[in-house]
């Protein structure tokens, strides 16, 4: 739900993650009747102002008389409203209404910056807020049986707030409920009421294999799930007389992904003929497949659904995004209970598969990540290594994955493969501990337990402290902790703990000795940076006690090296990644980037900026012209829809499509200047202002 105050410049919305929206309003006066704002919200406030500011973000307006629709993007120009009652959607972390009546302009600031909504004088508006984060409300109980999950399946998608193309907009799908095994079968009444028939029927072989596999495109269909014998499932649509026939496991689970990529970024451009309509610009993608988008959204969705399955595909196959997460899952009982979570962010579910990797092939996995971008090796240092005693530090032996379409990669299987976060099922559950929490800021909590890593404990202390200007987040400096010291920071509620030091076989290094997390009694902290030689085992058993996710090392790491990480995680975690993202780039600029990894629900976010949605740049240059390619990162998001803030752009795109864009130097220095994002060169990680000094 969302909760709203006022600020000293206007208003602030953040839900119980806290993620929010602040918008400028310096005479806002709160009160008067609503206005009807028609749209799923979470709270609303009304009051009168003669300007609104928000931040950097993609407007769309509707005059409420007429239908018409105007669209304003990252253009500096001023859209005039004459005398008329209108809706504005505001695209940003947190969605967001504003309904007013008179005259009003649109516009943007010179410098790409803020959205400004004015009007000629104070004027009464309704502001209504939408949170896009949601957690179960159900639980669906079902027999340890293949034929109980298939019964699960069918009711997963009663979360969903719509049926049709209107349903790949992630905040139109609810969190699905949750699944127990127990000793028979009970679906809530709610549940049942609240599962849309749509038509559509998906028939598996009757073993988990397939059901594991089948989930993702079940739910987002709304189908029915039957599990029987038959030797490969098939998708029906009965009604209008549709059979498709997939093959049997292993190929089963390439095809689902297919479907299910197919499917859902046709509903993303078929949606536009309807109320929510956003143009994006890979809306002409639909005259090459033949598909009328009007028609198509006027359809059942079953007759939606044999539309895109006959429609030439392979035309814009390569022109849409790969899929934005991928979980390779062991098709186990246990692991019934996690299927919910993975589903909410319509993760595909592959089958997990590993090879040996011995230690110089891990090594070339590695330096191959390092040199992609052709760097050439530095002469190398005399090693320093995090830790004085480094034959007691704890390694951890690990596998290569046979890892299949996806942008990330979740494990929720046996070993410990690279490339990959490791899942602890717990995880799913610990984040809904820390959504209600009092007060919005961002606790924060930096330990220091080795004086010779100061100048890493330096750099990070500021970047947390920097970030606090535009973020509500309280930053902790602690040094050379005792045992009973350091388990109070973790059995504490706080939002974050990065603890730069040593880790060996008993537990974090203190200075009176080790601390385990296994022998701490509960972990209320949120997410973590174990810094320190050979972290995973501590890392996995603070998940286990109550923490959601983290990132750990899983041997011996170099002292320079792990201070670069921590610097480039720090700035990324803050600045909105997830963990998982945080790590992945971190860790590119070192050559051991194979020794780091994140436990837990890698997905998950500690901080969403105001400002703007997590984005990674990559940047080449040729005779003169730069080409800059955007991509957004967010898993959550996948399906809406984002802005790259550049002058000459006014469109929007999928929320997981790069876009690409060709500047001169000036153009080039003029967005290093306003932007504050990661920028990949030449394979090296920069940050616009560090990349502004070298260029």
């Amino acid at each position: 739900m969302i909760q709203w105050e006022k600020t000293e410049g206007g208003i602030r919305a953040f839900d119980r993650t806290k993620t929010g929206i602040s918008i400028g309003a310096a005479d806002w006066q709160t009160g008067g009747d609503a206005l009807d704002l028609d749209r799923p919200i979470d709270e609303t406030v009304t009051g009168r102002a003669s300007e609104l500011r928000f931040p950097p973000c993609y407007a769309t307006v509707t005059d409420l008389a007429t239908g018409e629709r105007y669209e304003h993007g990252s253009d500096t120009g001023t859209l005039s409203l004459p005398g008329g009652d209108y809706l504005v959607n505001v695209h940003g972390n947190v969605k967001t209404y504003v309904r007013f009546s008179g005259r009003a302009t649109v516009g943007k600031t010179e410098d790409f910056g803020e959205l400004i909504l004015s009007f000629p004088e104070r004027t009464r508006v309704t502001l209504g807020f939408r949170s896009h984060h949601e957690e179960p409300v159900d639980t669906i109980e079902i027999p340890p049986s293949p034929r109980g999950l298939a019964t699960a399946l069918t009711y997963v998608s009663s979360s969903h707030k719509t049926t049709g193309p209107d349903r790949s907009f992630p905040t139109l799908r609810g969190h699905p409920p949750r699944i127990s095994v127990g000793d028979g079968l009970e679906v809530p009444a709610a549940v049942r009421e609240e599962k849309e028939s749509v038509g559509i029927e998906l028939l598996v072989p009757d073993d988990f294999d397939s059901l594991f596999v089948a989930a993702p495109l079940a739910y987002y269909l709304q189908a029915d799930v039957k599990a029987e014998r038959r030797d490969a499932p098939e998708l029906r649509a009965p009604a209008v007389n549709y059979t498709y026939s997939f093959s049997p496991q292993p190929s089963f689970q390439h095809e689902v992904a297919d479907v299910l990529r197919r499917v859902f970024f046709l509903d993303c451009l078929v949606r536009n003929a309807g109320p929510h309509r956003w143009d994006l610009a890979e809306q002409p993608l639909l005259d090459e497949v033949e598909i009328d988008a009007d028609e198509t959204y006027a359809a059942s969705p079953a007759e939606q659904l044999v539309t895109y399955m006959l429609a030439p595909f392979d035309r814009i196959d390569a022109d849409l995004p790969d899929w934005h997460l991928s979980t390779y899952v062991e098709p186990v009982v246990e692991n019934v209970s996690p299927l919910p979570y993975l589903l909410s962010n319509l993760s595909l579910v592959y089958m997990p598969e590993t090879s040996d990797l011995d230690r110089s092939e891990l090594l070339d996995e590695s330096l191959n990540d390092f040199y992609r971008g052709g760097r050439r090796p530095s002469p190398p240092a005399a090693p320093t290594y995090r830790g004085t005693e480094v034959g007691s530090v704890t390694s951890v032996d690990r596998v290569k994955p046979e890892l299949h379409r996806g942008r990330v990669h979740g494990w929720l299987a046996d070993d410990v493969p690279i490339d990959v976060f490791k899942i602890e099922p717990s995880a799913y559950e610990n984040r809904f501990d820390y959504l209600d929490r009092d007060g919005d800021d961002i606790e924060v909590t930096l330990v220091l337990n080795d004086d010779e890593m100061g100048t890493e404990h330096e750099t990070v202390a500021d970047i947390y402290r920097d970030r606090a200007e535009d973020l509500p987040m309280d930053v902790t400096v602690r040094e050379r902790l005792r045992r009973h010291e350091l388990a109070t920071v973790f059995e504490t509620p706080r939002d974050f703990v990065h603890y730069i030091g040593h880790c060996e076989q008993d537990g974090l290094r203190c200075t009176d000795g080790n601390l385990k997390m296994a022998d701490i009694r509960e972990s209320n902290v949120q997410t973590f940076f174990l810094n320190a030689c050979g972290s995973y085992y501590e890392g996995m058993d603070l998940v286990e006690k109550g923490s959601v996710a983290g990132a750990v090392t899983f041997n011996k790491v170099l002292n320079k090296q792990a201070a670069k990480v921590g610097v480039s995680f720090a700035r990324l975690l803050v600045n909105g990644f997830s963990i998982q993202d945080a790590m992945q780039f971190a860790r590119r600029r070192i050559r051991t980037g194979k020794d780091y990894a994140v436990v837990g629900d890698g997905t998950h976010q500690l901080a969403q900026s105001d400002i703007t949605l997590p984005i990674v740049t990559e940047l080449a240059d040729e005779d003169g012209k730069y080409t800059i390619t955007y991509n957004p990162t967010v898993v959550r998001m996948v399906g809406s829809g984002y802005q790259p803030f550049l002058e000459e752009n006014d469109e929007l795109y999928i929320y997981g499509d790069s876009a690409d864009f060709t500047l001169d130097e000036t153009e080039l220095m003029a967005l290093l200047d306003h932007a504050e994002m990661p920028i990949i060169y030449d394979g090296e990680l920069y940050w616009s202002d560090e990349f502004r000094l070298t260029a």
